[in-house]
């Protein structure tokens, strides 16, 4: 069964409960698993509201679960997998406000690749998006999300949709991955990253990463590090440096990597360790946001830590 995926795009409350409410109800009269995730005072409102459900109706608030979009994928993957042989009815109110550009740029890239992770699970998700308050950006980009759409004078095909593919093609280009003239540099260029995990972990210290935070970049370092020693072409060289808030590590080398038939590969999660982007989709659980760049001057991988 294929997935239902659409943006509810409301104004104020009372439109936000009049359409929340009985999407949720109708997923308790079909016994699926029902999830409201939404942020407060709606989630408050939302249960107020469905006194005859409450107990069958798993409430979470937008702020705990959507605080990191790969996390996210993974706990909803989990569900519908714990949930089988019934099906999800989600209502899905993501979080926008207080990220960098860079952040809400991954979480969009999110909302578009749930569309292939779960596309024949049989779920349903609505995803609301206050006109009202949002930016006219995020928006537009929960049009290109989603399948499907309701709005003012509209319930139904979404012609504004783009598929997950096109849609997150050159994302990471985008930002410009020039590096700041004081970053610290460490070559790679031996099969030992020792020396690798003692400069990273150093510098995560100093930067005042909390212990499993910092513990969590060096293993992602040491991951991408060993990728490029069996994939890449030498040299291949460690950079990090302080962005903001940010700590920032980055490993590169002269090869030009491609992600092979499905460009999708470290994005979608793996089945087991063995199959292809295993160790990529690792790297994002780890860090706060991997970008990748490849071209004909090498490839790039950018972790961020904050």
């Amino acid at each position: 069964m294929a997935l239902e995926h659409k943006a509810f795009m409301y104004q104020g409350i009372e439109e936000f409960l009049s359409v929340a409410a009985p999407f949720l109800q109708s997923g308790v009269e079909r016994d699926d698993v029902v999830l409201a995730i939404a942020r407060e005072p709606h989630l408050s409102a939302l249960r107020d509201s469905l006194p005859a459900h409450r107990d069958a109706v798993v409430f979470h608030d937008s702020a705990t679960f959507y605080r990191h979009p790969v996390h996210t994928l993974r706990d909803y993957q989990n569900i519908v997998k714990e949930s089988a042989p019934r099906t999800i009815c989600a209502l899905a109110e993501p979080v926008w406000s207080g990220l960098d550009e860079r952040r809400t740029l991954e979480w969009i890239r999110y909302e578009s690749l749930i569309n292939v992770v779960f596309g024949e699970s049989g779920a349903r998700a609505l995803c609301p998006y206050d006109s009202a308050e949002l930016p006219p950006r995020i928006l537009d980009e929960a049009r290109r999300t989603h399948p499907l759409l309701l709005a003012p004078g509209h319930d139904g095909e979404n012609d504004e949709y783009v598929d997950p593919v096109e849609f997150g093609s050159g994302f990471d280009s985008r930002f410009s991955l020039d590096r700041p003239a004081g970053a610290e540099y460490l070559p790679i260029d031996g099969d030992d990253l020792h020396a690798l995990r003692v400069f990273v972990g150093e510098r995560a210290h100093r930067h005042g990463l909390a212990k499993q935070q910092a513990q969590n970049l060096v293993t992602a370092a040491n991951e991408v590090a060993a990728n490029a020693l069996q994939h890449g072409t030498p040299p291949i060289g460690l950079w990090v440096w302080q962005d903001g808030t940010d700590l920032v590590c980055e490993i590169g080398d002269h090869g030009f990597w491609r992600p092979g038939p499905d460009a999708l590969t470290g994005f979608i999660p793996p089945d087991s360790a063995l199959q292809r982007g295993f160790g990529l989709w690792t790297v994002r659980l780890l860090v706060d946001l991997m970008e990748l760049r490849a071209g004909w001057d090498g490839t790039f991988v950018r972790l961020r830590c904050g």
